[in-house]
């Protein structure tokens, strides 16, 4: 029993509780108001965030459109989003980035057949317009995101910035000599 004790003491669960406790018994019945009502936003913005995520899922596609299959990986340092566009050329894409979300647009075109009378039998490409909305919640640097297009896949870098809220920074203090000061 002491054992299981020892482990769920180094939950970070366990640890934020602790905390919480603590920082209770120290700012009274006026801090747990502040901290229950901090706990509620976060959870409300966590569920609309959620459900705006769910909307651009939802959304049918226009007549004529489709969408690229996309992959989002994340690593201590940067966010890769891969995008599938077979047959696709860098100059008919366009991307847009903002530190809310990541855009991929453009426009696949039918290869034209130099035979005049072509019987398809069976036809599974996408053609058309395609737009597909990536929404970003990591705290980026936008201005040193880096694409590339090969062997139609789409490879997109986006460096993270390390999150500083709530960081202590150092401020410099630069000492002046008093005698050098004119008056």
């Amino acid at each position: 029993m002491a054992r299981r004790n020892e482990f769920r003491e180094q939950t970070p669960e366990f640890q934020q509780r602790a905390w919480e406790i603590e920082m209770i018994k120290v700012v009274g019945s006026a801090g747990l108001e502040r901290l229950e009502l901090k706990r509620l936003t976060e959870r409300i913005a966590r569920l609309f965030s959620a459900l705006e995520e769910a909307v651009e899922a939802e959304t049918p596609l226009a007549a004529g459109s489709w969408a690229p299959a996309i992959d989002i990986c994340e690593n201590a340092d940067k966010i890769c989003v891969r995008v599938e566009l077979p047959g696709v050329r860098a100059d008919q894409i366009k991307l847009g980035l903002t530190s809310t979300q990541l855009r991929v647009a453009g426009e696949k075109k039918p290869i034209k057949s130099r035979l005049r009378n072509v019987s398809h039998l069976c036809s599974e490409r996408s053609y058309g317009r395609f737009n597909r909305v990536v929404p970003v919640r990591w705290s980026i640097c936008v201005k040193d995101a880096a694409a590339e297009l090969k062997d139609g896949v789409l490879l997109i870098h986006i460096p993270k910035i390390k999150d500083r809220r709530g960081a202590e920074f150092k401020i410099p203090i630069k000492e002046t000599d008093a005698k050098k000061q004119p008056s």
